[in-house]
């Protein structure tokens, strides 16, 4: 049985192909500045022989039908498939499930209004994740299409944690409430790292911080969240690579007042602006690091703001859990900055919580452990893979028709 498993941006497209079995990819691949004359896209498969091949085109593609269009066809050119019955279904990431998506679901007509009324929510995203549904659905016609909520992991939070102190009619009328993000990732982490603690997850406490362009921490207790950063929308939270983060409410109505922004630019500025982009004019981690090894000032800061709250919200989800047994670490910077890991971790030895600097400057493709030996709380780097959990759900789903 392989999977499909389309995850849709404003301007790229991430695939793969698996063996749902196995977990095994087939072919791969991602399509990045989509309506760009720079436009780009990298196929991975692997031949007859078993050997691995890649492909990179560099061509102008006008939309996300152009770009899916150009998938199905490498599929078929690279012969990873012949036929579209090789393909047993499509999972779809969506990132706003809203308090309607619990679980996955196949997609229908009732479930794509359901995703298009939510568009408000997450308008970087699901208007997205929407368009390649609509035209996966036109382009393998008769498979099976599923959505995979974002959100849907969170929605076990108690109210306390996910209501907001507004009036309640906002949140039975408006279903203004904290929602949260990255719910398959911290979802499979902590599957992992129950496994490779070789304890029942259901035994576990534990603090998973998704690390990336987006960030995001959730506080699971024997597998279910409690409590999670982003919020409403995926504005919330931890500092990002353009996105704020926690900040004070009042912020956006003092700068329409004193700049006459309006609420399209203000939005704008939260999202696309502010970060690490906001503070030192660079939204990735690699290159915060690169200047602040430089002695550049702002970088400097950046990287001492971005690991500060990170440390703020370990602190917050060990006294929310009552104890952690171990952090996890995931995603482009929780996987590969040693650097962002040691500063997260400063301060924390009363917790239990202690670095390892020699295991944290490890390189390795696993999980693996950082902590000292005499650590209370485990530290681990968790490998994430949206794309494999997304299609075990897909393989569940439609196992169970």
């Amino acid at each position: 049985m392989n999977i499909l498993v389309i995850n849709a941006g404003s301007s790229s497209i991430k695939y793969r192909l698996l063996a749902a079995g196995s977990g095994a990819w087939l072919c791969q691949g991602l399509v990045e500045r989509i309506g760009e004359p720079a436009a780009h896209l990298d196929h991975q498969w692997y031949d007859t022989q078993g050997e691995q091949q890649t492909l990179r085109q560099n061509t102008p593609i006008a939309d996300h039908r152009q770009a899916l269009e150009e998938i199905s066809r490498l599929l078929h050119d690279s012969g990873v498939i012949s036929d579209i019955q090789e393909i047993a279904a499509i999972g779809h990431r969506v990132v706003h499930g809203g308090e309607g998506f619990r679980q996955p679901v196949l997609i229908d007509r009732q479930v794509i209004d359901a995703i298009r009324a939510l568009e408000d929510l997450a308008p970087l995203h699901n208007p997205a994740n929407l368009s390649s549904i609509e035209i996966c659905l036109q382009l393998f016609p008769g498979l099976p299409q599923a959505a995979i909520f974002d959100t849907a992991f969170h929605q076990s939070m108690p109210p306390q944690a996910y209501r907001y102190a507004l009036p309640d009619a906002l949140y039975h009328q408006h279903h203004v409430r904290r929602y949260g993000f990255h719910g398959t990732s911290h979802q499979y982490v902590a599957q992992q790292a129950a496994a490779w603690l070789q304890r029942p997850l259901a035994d576990l406490r534990l603090i998973s911080l998704h690390l990336g362009n987006g960030a995001s921490a959730a506080a699971i207790d024997a597998g279910r969240c409690i409590d999670t950063s982003m919020g409403l929308t995926p504005l919330e939270g931890l500092m990002m690579g353009t996105r704020c983060g926690d900040l004070d409410p009042a912020v956006p109505f003092y700068l329409a007042r004193t700049t006459g922004a309006s609420p399209a630019e203000l939005e704008r500025l939260l999202n696309r602006e502010s970060g690490l982009q906001g503070i030192c004019g660079a939204s990735d981690m690699r290159d915060v690091l690169s200047l602040a090894d430089d002695d550049d000032e702002r970088a400097q800061l950046a990287l001492s703001m971005f690991c500060y709250r990170i440390r703020k919200y370990i602190g917050a989800y060990f006294a929310a859990l009552g104890g952690a047994d171990a952090v996890i670490f995931t995603a482009g910077i929780g996987e590969n900055a040693p650097r962002v890991r040691q500063l997260c971790c400063q301060k924390l030895a009363p917790l239990g919580i202690i670095i390892d600097e020699r295991k944290n400057q490890a390189q390795q493709t696993d999980i693996f452990a950082i902590h000292r030996d005499d650590a209370a709380v485990c530290l681990l780097v968790v490998p994430t893979d949206e794309e494999l959990a997304i299609a075990r759900q897909v393989r569940d789903l439609i196992s169970v028709r």
